[in-house]
C-alpha cells in the first residue's frame, strides 16, 4: 500500500527550536488551546505528560508553549523570548509535570483561567510537528488540526446535525468528517470540512440553533 505522506510530514514545519514534536507540536497544541478558548485569560497551567515532563526546559517546549498561548507561531522568533512577552501581558503560567495516563508520551493539557471560568484542552504532539487534540473541557476527542473544523456544543436536541448538515450542503460545502461526543447534559459537535468556511455561513450557523459553545477554526 503506497503511504500517502508529504514532503512536510517527513521533513516538518518552519519552526523555533530544537525539536519538532518538543517546540513545533507543542506550540501548535497550545495555539489551538488560545483559538478554541478565546482570548481574555490571564492564567495558563501546564500540566506535562512523559517525555515533556522529562525535558521540557532542555529542548525548549516550555517556551514554545507560553509562546503557543501568546499567539506566536512556531516560525515565530519571539518565541525565544516568550517568558518576557508573558511578563508584559500579564499572564502568570505554571509548568507542571503529571502523569495524564495512557496517553502519547509528548502530551500536555493545558488550562486557561479567565475572570468567569476556565477552559482546558489536551494534545500530543505526534511527530513532525503535527499534533492530536484528545480532550476539549473534559470532552474526549480526535482531532488533527488540519482541516477547516466547526466544535460546538449545544443541549440535547433533536435536529442540530441535520441543521448544520444541510446548512453546508446547500453552500456546496463537503463534510470531511463529522463526530459527536455525548455528555449527560449536552454534546459536543466536531465537524471537519475539505475548504474554508466563508463568513456569512458561518454567522448563519452559529447563529441558527442554541449553541453553548461555538467556534470555527479555518
Amino acid at each position: 500500500m503506497k503511504n500517502s505522506y508529504s514532503i512536510f510530514d517527513i521533513v516538518g514545519p518552519i519552526m523555533i527550536g530544537p525539536s519538532s514534536s518538543h517546540t513545533a507540536g507543542a506550540n501548535r497544541i497550545a495555539g489551538f488551546a488560545r483559538k478554541i478558548g478565546g482570548k481574555g485569560y490571564t492564567k495558563a497551567e501546564f500540566y506535562l505528560h512523559g517525555s515533556f515532563a522529562k525535558t521540557y526546559r532542555g529542548h525548549g517546549t516550555d517556551r514554545a508553549l507560553v509562546g503557543g498561548v501568546l499567539g506566536f507561531g512556531p516560525d515565530d522568533e519571539r518565541i525565544v523570548d516568550s517568558f518576557k512577552y508573558a511578563s508584559e501581558e500579564g499572564l502568570t503560567y505554571t509548568f507542571l509535570p503529571t502523569d495524564l495516563g495512557d496517553v502519547h508520551p509528548n502530551t500536555v493539557k493545558i488550562v486557561l483561567t479567565y475572570p468567569d471560568h476556565t477552559f482546558s484542552l489536551t494534545g500530543c504532539s505526534i511527530g513532525g510537528g503535527n499534533i492530536k487534540i484528545i480532550n476539549i473541557n473534559g470532552n474526549n476527542v480526535e482531532f488533527y488540526g488540519k482541516n477547516p473544523t466547526i466544535i460546538c456544543t449545544y443541549p440535547e436536541q433533536k435536529g442540530m446535525i441535520a441543521f448544520i448538515s444541510n446548512a453546508l450542503y446547500d453552500e456546496g460545502y463537503n463534510i470531511h468528517s463529522m463526530k459527536t461526543i455525548q455528555n449527560e447534559d449536552e454534546v459536543m459537535l466536531i465537524v471537519e470540512l475539505d475548504e474554508k468556511l466563508n463568513e456569512d455561513l458561518q454567522k448563519k450557523i452559529s447563529k441558527g440553533k442554541n449553541f453553548g459553545f461555538f467556534k470555527y477554526l479555518d
